[in-house]
């Protein structure tokens, strides 16, 4: 009994990353399917402990349920930021608004995956880049413009924060 319940979490990531796979893919033939499904479970094998180590199957279920809230967000955040990208571009005082700048944080995640995730998600924002992330929170960001980097760490530090239960 306990061994089977071992199982239900990887089991349960091996069919949400299958269907994300199939989403993406596009490939619905018996062929293409079976990759998706061989390699949805060697990732889960090889990887499932390094990146995911959560001892419960509620648990697992909470992070996907937050995963599941943050990316809306986190697609909203992205079309904000390449409005402001936009404006910057197309203005014709482009040279005047582009003030590149580096800031320095240490943020209040602990969990790497979580770190990662954050530091991740500052990447995908445009107008900024993550440069540097240190295990123990210490973060270096570029941002094309003061406005672009106010607000780090914020709400995004936040949003990531509380999908890891931190």
């Amino acid at each position: 009994m306990e061994k089977e319940r071992k199982w239900v979490p990887y089991i349960i990531t091996c069919l949400i990353l299958l269907f994300f796979w199939v989403i993406f893919s596009g490939k619905f033939d018996p062929f293409h399917l079976s990759l998706g499904v061989i390699s949805c479970i060697l990732v889960c094998i090889i990887s499932y402990e390094r990146l995911i180590n959560i001892p419960t199957t509620r648990g697992l279920l909470r992070l996907w349920l937050g995963f599941l809230l943050y990316f809306p967000w986190l697609i909203w955040q992205i079309i904000l930021a390449n409005i402001h990208v936009l404006g910057i571009v197309f203005s014709p005082r482009m040279m005047d608004r582009i003030d590149p700048t580096l800031i320095k944080f240490k943020s209040r995640i602990k969990d790497p995956l979580a770190l990662v995730t954050f530091a991740n998600s500052i990447t995908l924002t445009p107008g900024t880049i993550t440069v540097s992330l240190t295990v123990y929170g210490n973060m270096v960001v570029h941002a094309i413009d003061k406005e672009s980097a106010a607000p780090l760490p914020g709400l995004m530090e936040k949003k990531v924060a509380q999908i890891f239960g931190e």
